[in-house]
């Protein structure tokens, strides 16, 4: 399996036809896309239930950035050959069936057959501020599992990024990330004093 990892979007729907839109790190092997999502995870469920998702490659990093801060309301458009929808912001989307699966208590592998590939828009380039998102939105994502030093510092440097090159939808997405930083350490504080009460 090819171990390099490319951070994408996976838009999956429920039986009943809620939309679910999950970043995702995803590995390439051949024709296969191999998806590894946690348990529990509502990916997981969807995909399990209806065999199928969507790839979706963006460069809009606010909906990475979004979906780890509870915004996961993204515009959407119903797909092809699959019953999915992709992002409409998607440079460009794959469908996918699943072809097969390795149980795993935490990380199941999924291999996920493509089915059909569209090209919505031209690729312009990197923006240092959106590869700052993207590590920005996987430092919140482990909020509950870094010391606080750690996420300040890397915070920090990458803010730098931000401020040299970030556009208007770089800067919304970072103050996301930043607000939930702040939220988590005002939750943390107040839970703080609230046993520092009861125990005195």
């Amino acid at each position: 399996m090819n171990d390099v990892i490319f951070e994408t979007v996976v838009t999956t729907l429920a039986p009943d036809g809620r939309k679910h839109v999950a970043p995702m790190g995803v590995r390439y092997r051949g024709e296969q896309v191999v998806l590894m999502p946690f348990r529990p995870s509502t990916t997981f469920d969807n995909i399990i239930a209806t065999r199928c998702a969507v790839l979706n490659i963006v460069t809009d990093t606010r909906v990475f950035a979004g979906c780890v801060t509870g915004r996961r309301d993204w515009p959407t458009q119903p797909v092809e050959r699959i019953a999915g929808v992709r992002l409409e912001c998607a440079l460009s989307h794959v469908e996918l069936n699943l072809s097969d699966m390795s149980d795993d208590a935490q990380r199941p592998v999924l291999n996920m057959a493509r089915v059909h590939e569209v090209v919505h828009a031209s690729f312009t380039g990197f923006n240092r501020a959106q590869a700052a998102v993207l590590e920005g939105a996987v430092l919140v994502s482990r909020l509950h599992m870094l010391p606080a030093q750690k996420i300040d510092s890397e915070m920090a440097y990458l803010q730098i990024a931000i401020d040299k090159t970030a556009g208007p939808g770089e800067h919304e997405a970072w103050g996301w990330l930043v607000d939930a930083v702040r939220r988590h350490r005002e939750k943390a504080a107040a839970s703080s004093a609230e046993t520092t009460r009861g125990s005195s």
